[in-house]
């Protein structure tokens, strides 16, 4: 695996820089993150790549990614369409072997378990990672309180009914849904907004209490408005739950993320603080990205 304990000077003359990429293994700079923010809360949980690839049929969409997300922190992988950016972000829950033609190598561990360990169950691992899709996915057959108690039933969590009512207002209230639909809640989800029904997705994700929360552009569809108040809540995760967020915008990235890994062809190119990757990338292509060269 990289090795993260050399620190990367971002003040570095280039000379510098073209010494530091000759040592990369496959192409991944991982850099040292300051004390601070490695801090570790909640009940937050590293999850970790092996060698990771994936592939459709012989078109192969993941190579060799290895790198570690940090416990309680968000961290955003960016790259132009088809990177593989999505299916790396699958693979964390095993969402990507539901597709007929998927394969994986490598591995996957998740508070240092590994999830694709011989005999280990891909539908019991993807119960306890929430996961968001790009467009809103809310349950049409169930009214809005059902749909963000949904995930707490398939868990086999038992609570009484002025519990479930707390988590509902809990949960709500932290998607900022709480005062659109409090006097609703037996109603059908699909009379919300698009905005609206993303949220309640998160809050469907959220109301377990997940260690590790997967979101694949979860705003990409959305409103201004809408993808703020997302943010914000990304943001305010930080510390209970391990976030990433896959995002085609940049700003975004920026905005809520710790850290940002730049994928490009398939290759995890570089990974590092997002504050350094976006202002001093070691890696050509990383600058060439994120200075709209390219993409």
């Amino acid at each position: 695996m990289t090795d993260v304990s050399r620190p990367v000077t971002a003040s570095a003359p280039s000379e510098a820089g073209s010494a530091a990429r000759a040592h990369l293994t496959p192409a991944v700079a991982l850099r040292a993150v300051d004390a601070a923010e490695d801090t570790r809360s909640g009940s937050a949980v590293p999850i970790s790549t092996h060698g990771l690839e994936a592939s459709y049929g012989s078109v192969r969409a993941v190579r060799e990614a290895t790198l570690t997300f940090t416990a309680g922190r968000v961290t955003a992988i960016i790259g132009p369409s088809g990177c593989g950016k999505s299916t790396l972000l699958r693979c964390l829950n095993r969402l990507h072997e539901t597709v007929p033609s998927a394969r994986v190598r490598g591995d996957v561990r998740i508070g240092g378990e590994s999830i694709y360990a011989a005999g280990v169950n891909a539908i019991a691992v993807r119960r306890g990672i929430g996961f968001v899709a790009q467009r809103p996915t809310p349950f049409p057959t169930m009214s809005i309180r059902e749909n963000v108690v949904a995930g707490l039933q398939v868990l086999g969590i038992r609570a009484t009914g002025s519990e479930l009512d707390d988590r509902v207002e809990e949960v709500l209230q932290r998607t900022g849904l709480w005062n659109e639909v409090a006097d609703r809640l037996d109603g059908n989800p699909m009379s919300l907004s698009g905005g609206q029904q993303q949220r309640l997705c998160l809050a469907r994700a959220l109301a377990p209490a997940p260690r590790v929360l997967l979101l694949d552009e979860p705003t990409a569809a959305l409103d201004p408005g809408s993808t703020q108040r997302i943010e914000e809540l990304v943001y305010a995760l930080r510390g209970d739950v391990t976030v990433v967020i896959v995002t085609h915008n940049m700003q975004q990235a920026a905005r809520v993320s710790d850290h940002t890994a730049f994928m490009l062809a398939g290759e995890l190119v570089e990974v590092g603080p997002t504050r350094l990757l976006f202002t001093a990338p070691v890696d050509r292509r990383t600058e060439a990205y994120v200075t709209g060269r390219f993409g």
